[in-house]
């Protein structure tokens, strides 16, 4: 038996999936001295039992083949108060570490400043997955950090979450 699939319009997909709320990381690992990372929407929790993550970088990203290469990195969770901070990290090329405080996390990889939470990682493997990858991380280090609440992406727009 076939399965015939419908050829969906790229512009009703995102409206479609719009619908569904995500929080916003920020990827990076350091290379040698220079700091890297790229703005993700796309991260879950995968397993406990090992603890593994997963984010899905565009298969476009100048960034993630160098983060690939260096194998650890860290997802940063980013705080409501980080709009400007992720539109840094959003776009490709230049500088995106410029004006960003930083330190180094426990396995090397960029911690960022006012950050909600911090989940540090190795790359165990990768999936081709249309336009984007999906990336398979095991956790070495997770950290949770005082915030307001988190930065929010519905309907193709930043926003927060409103406390009852």
């Amino acid at each position: 038996m076939t399965a015939e699939h419908t050829v969906l319009d790229p512009r009703t997909m995102r409206d479609v999936m719009g619908n569904f709320c995500t929080g916003v990381t920020v990827i990076t690992a350091l290379d040698g001295d220079a700091p890297l990372g790229f703005a993700c929407q796309s991260f879950t929790s995968v397993s406990l039992d090992p603890p593994l993550v997963s984010f899905c970088p565009a298969r476009t990203s100048t960034t993630w083949p160098r983060i690939r290469e260096i194998g650890t990195l860290a997802i940063n969770v980013l705080a409501e108060s980080q709009r400007t901070l992720c539109a840094a990290f959003a776009v490709s090329g230049g500088n995106k570490f410029r004006g960003v405080d930083w330190v180094p996390g426990d396995n090397g990889a960029p911690a960022l400043d006012g950050a909600l939470a911090r989940v540090e990682a190795t790359v165990e493997t990768e999936h081709d997955a249309g336009d984007h990858t999906i990336v398979v991380a095991r956790v070495t280090g997770l950290t949770a950090l005082p915030s307001n609440g988190p930065l929010l992406f519905y309907r193709g727009t930043y926003g927060h979450f409103d406390r009852l």
